[in-house]
């Protein structure tokens, strides 16, 4: 089996894409995604271990990937990566800045490590890899920048940290869209995702998480494969006079009102292109 995208075959023939946080979840999508359109994917994360697998997936497939393990909250080690980028294959042409992670807590127990901790993956981060690849690559060649974000829509109550970090990089697309163009600078905004992410938080939010499509108009969770072919359509040529937007992906849930009775009955309707994707194992319990 091959991934059954929705766009055309060889769309990103020739292309050197950067993925960071490619090891699992939706960065490990997206690449999947990349490369069966042609893209040699460069797969980026702090564990090496896990990008060389998912780069093994892509041969198997018979997709062009390479490996590059870098902390991406490391000043030195971001630049030191690009350079070695650049330097293998002339340019980037485009950058998946799909990096992140957090964990559940209130705003009162959350430590200022903890904060400057989730800050510094979330936001830090994905602005250190993306001025790299601008100063490098793209301010010279062109190019285009996809940035993570969530459901942080009217706050995001259990995780501020992450919340805070996602409005700044919303705010910190838009002004780059500004600064750095012609280079397009865009953001996606998944909403609750059926990912290997959800194995990753405590016992006690499992309850929480299987409740979670009871709260989305759309009555289900979003594929991985949903997101990843919003990030493609962004980075390729019909998003040509995109820049500075931010396209959610989130089944209506930040639309959904305490006063409206939900219409209930079937799901919408998904997509799910991913050959390789599992269901996380707490929505199989």
């Amino acid at each position: 089996m091959n991934y059954r995208s929705v766009f055309r075959p060889g769309l990103y023939a020739g292309q050197v894409v950067v993925v960071t946080g490619a090891g699992s979840g939706i960065g490990r999508c997206t690449a999947h995604e990349l490369a069966a359109l042609g893209a040699h994917v460069v797969l980026v994360g702090r564990k090496p271990e896990k990008i060389e697998a998912v780069a093994a997936e892509l041969r198997e497939d018979g997709g062009a990937a390479s490996c590059a393990p870098c902390d991406i909250r490391d000043e030195d080690a971001v630049k030191a990566m690009v350079a070695g980028v650049v330097a293998a294959h002339g340019r980037i042409h485009g950058l998946v800045n799909n990096a992140g992670g957090q964990f559940p807590s209130q705003l009162a127990d959350i430590s200022a490590k903890g904060w400057q901790a989730v800050l510094a993956t979330n936001l830090t981060g994905g602005f250190l890899v993306a001025r790299e690849c601008y100063v490098q690559s793209m301010r010279r060649n062109g190019g285009a920048i996809v940035n993570m974000l969530a459901d942080m829509w009217h706050g995001m109550p259990g995780m501020g940290h992450s919340g805070a970090a996602r409005a700044g990089m919303l705010n910190f697309t838009e002004t780059a869209a500004c600064e750095w163009a012609p280079v397009r600078v865009n953001a996606v905004a998944p909403g609750w995702i059926a990912s290997s992410g959800m194995d990753t938080y405590p016992e006690a939010m499992k309850p929480l998480i299987r409740g979670l499509a009871r709260h989305v108009p759309a009555a289900r969770l979003g594929t991985e494969s949903e997101v990843s072919a919003a990030i493609v359509f962004l980075l390729s040529e019909a998003a040509a006079f995109v820049s500075g937007a931010c396209l959610r992906i989130d089944g209506g849930a930040p639309n959904a009102r305490r006063h409206w009775q939900m219409a209930g009955g079937a799901p919408a309707p998904q997509y799910d292109g991913f050959h390789r994707a599992r269901t996380p194992r707490v929505l199989e319990e």
